[in-house]
């Protein structure tokens, strides 16, 4: 039998492909062809069906799926640091808010986008989804770096460098979608700030868009106690109550931290068939609080994880948001049982295609899909001895284990080294972004 033509065969000793939940792969092989996974076969069996030109043999390590980052604002990786230890609102108003206003350009954005993809790739990240000022300047690093996002057409009514009111906002996102949407590593989601910072009518405005377009809606929900205790006072009401109000709240939805809901207000988002951008370092640090995520995924919400942006985490690293879900679970909820190791993988990878609905292209290893994948070597001294693959994953490996990584089936990471961006460039524009933000604050 003569052998099928492949681009790639990466053999790995194992493959954890998250579909079917629970599968590890002992010795398999995954093969790409055209940017897509043709098959994943045991390596015993694959020079009788497939050849390909570039052939790997990764004999320590786990193939998983391309993390999947639900929430960022990437282009803040150039605030790193700059106003820890502050509560979320003196954070933004007094601080944050204030150095956006002097500082964020298109070159901003752009400069500062791409040094957060440089240190996504590097972390095993192949997708993010984010929300920030001159969208389409973070479409523009994405696309440079050949990573895959969901663009946020943010909607605020505070004026910016970018936008005048939320209309402006509004109609240049719209624009921005209609002139990219043909790149095939990026969508779109509709990306209002949050309840506190947008009107109701901007919000209805929001609504109708997202059900003409049919693209997520990304906005930040139930974030901290001021921000309910606020809406209750201003609205009678609270947030997610107004959003569902409006008619915001559906299987469109991606509430974002959701660290404080009602028990019926979880069961509420999973009869929408809502989903929920979990990002508990983020959380941990602005003194938000501790999302009842067991709570949500025993109810059937949808829980991807994301890692807010770099200001307030301070590090984009879903592996270690795998390690910090998992553990806040079992800790809030008294249950050692609760967000295992299985399911926080699948929270970083196909429950985050899900929410940006892109799960039938991404998300887990499956042929048929795009070969966004991610290699980790599990060799190390630290990581031995090894009994459960996925066990290392989330509680003791890091992205520094992190060797190789593809989108679309072309390599993004070999060896630890970026191949299509210039670390040495971007840390060198980050270092600029740096001093200037200094001089301003």
């Amino acid at each position: 039998m003569q052998s099928a033509p492949a681009d790639t065969i990466i053999d790995a000793r194992w493959i954890v492909p998250v579909e079917p939940a629970g599968a590890v792969l002992d010795s398999h092989s995954l093969v790409i062809n055209a940017g897509e996974i043709a098959a994943v076969i045991p390596t015993a069996e694959v020079a009788a069906h497939y050849s390909a030109r570039t052939h790997l043999h990764l004999d320590d390590h786990v193939l998983i799926p391309g993390l999947v980052n639900l929430h960022t604002h990437a282009a803040m990786s150039l605030m790193r640091g700059l106003a820890d230890d502050r509560p979320l609102m003196d954070w933004l108003r007094n601080h944050i808010w204030p150095v956006e206003t002097q500082i964020v350009s298109h070159a901003f954005v752009r400069d500062g986008t791409l040094l957060a993809c440089a240190e996504m790739l590097r972390g095993g990240i192949t997708c993010f989804s984010d929300m920030y000022f001159f969208p389409e300047a973070a479409a523009q690093a994405a696309l440079e770096a050949g990573m895959r996002a969901a663009i946020g057409m943010i909607v605020i009514e505070m004026q910016s460098p970018y936008a005048s009111d939320a209309q402006d906002y509004l109609s240049k996102g719209l624009a921005m979608r209609d002139a990219l949407r043909d790149e095939h590593l990026l969508t779109f989601c509709l990306a209002p700030h949050a309840p506190y910072t947008v009107s109701d009518a901007t919000l209805q405005r929001v609504a109708t868009y997202g059900n003409e377009l049919d693209v997520p809606i990304h906005v930040h929900l139930h974030e901290t106690l001021d921000e309910i205790r606020e809406s209750i006072q201003a609205h009678k009401v609270r947030p997610l109550e107004r959003l569902q109000r409006l008619g915001l709240v559906g299987p469109n939805l991606i509430a974002v931290h959701a660290v404080h809901l009602e028990p019926a207000e979880i069961e509420f988002l999973a009869r929408h068939g809502c989903s929920v951008a979990h990002c508990p370092t983020s959380n941990l640090k602005l003194a938000s609080g501790i999302a009842p995520v067991p709570r949500m995924v025993e109810c059937g919400v949808n829980v991807g994880l994301g890692t807010d942006g770099a200001a307030s985490n301070n590090r984009q690293d879903l592996m270690s948001e795998m390690r910090m879900a998992a553990l806040l679970a079992k800790g809030s909820s008294g249950s050692a049982t609760a967000i295992p190791a299985h399911s926080a993988l699948h929270m970083a990878t196909l429950a985050g295609a899900k929410a940006l609905g892109i799960d039938a292209r991404i998300g887990s290893l499956k042929p048929g899909k795009r070969a966004d994948v991610t290699a980790v070597r599990l060799a190390d001294i630290e990581l031995s001895p090894l009994f459960d693959p996925v066990s290392h994953l989330v509680y003791a490996a890091g992205r520094e284990h992190v060797t190789h990584v593809w989108v679309d089936g072309e390599s993004r990471v070999e060896d630890g080294v970026l191949t299509r961006l210039d670390a040495r460039e971007v840390k060198l524009k980050a270092t600029h972004w740096g001093d200037k933000i200094r001089n301003h604050a």
